[in-house]
């Protein structure tokens, strides 16, 4: 039993260098693919991403299923997401191109049918994003972004309940302070022509 479970069928490098090459493709793919999968937006896009994962498998680990090689490609796995998250830290070039750039969906209430377009966004997807903001159409947005990452950033034209709360308050208080100036200003006058 201890056998079957810790002897490599495979040579070491092969299952260092197997993980490594099947990241480097997928990095590559879901760039070129676009953010929608990262996004996640539809059940479709769900079963993509897992599906993913199940059919490289066998290409990550070959016809090895020890507990020494499945370590081995663990292992080769974060080294190289480790080592490439370094190097992209430091050549932020790099990193922008192969990170790509955002992509401004809706700007002062009205969507961008191009944008949409391009990134295979229906109106009801995007709806969906906007509720889940809280807000009920795209006139409601002032910016919907999506990130290069596949999340979503939403900026609202009206502030939020506790900007208008916020704002209700400050005006309370100035009306107060009007109003306690005008009392002050009375008894002053008072006070001035008691004197007289």
């Amino acid at each position: 039993m201890i056998e079957s479970m810790f002897h490599l069928h495979l040579p070491v490098l092969e299952k260092f260098l197997r993980p490594i090459v099947v990241y480097l493709f997928l990095i590559c793919f879901l760039r070129l693919f676009g953010k929608r999968e990262l996004a996640q937006l539809n059940p479709l896009d769900l079963v993509v991403l897992l599906s993913l994962s199940n059919t490289v498998q066998n290409a990550m680990i070959g016809d090895d299923n020890s507990v020494t090689g499945g370590l081995i490609g663990a292992f080769s796995l974060l080294m190289i997401n480790w080592t490439l998250a370094r190097v992209l830290f430091r050549l932020p070039k790099v990193n922008k191109a192969l990170e790509g750039s955002e992509t401004v969906l809706i700007l002062h209430g009205k969507a961008d049918r191009k944008a949409m377009e391009k990134e295979t966004l229906t109106e009801l997807e995007l709806l969906s994003v906007i509720h889940k903001q809280g807000l009920n159409g795209f006139e409601e947005v002032e910016k919907c972004v999506l990130e290069p990452n596949g999340t979503f950033y939403v900026e609202a034209i009206t502030p939020s309940a506790g900007d208008a709360e916020r704002a209700e308050v400050l005006k309370a208080v100035r009306a107060l302070t009007a109003e306690v100036r005008s009392l002050k200003a009375q008894l002053n006058a008072q006070a001035t022509l008691g004197e007289v």
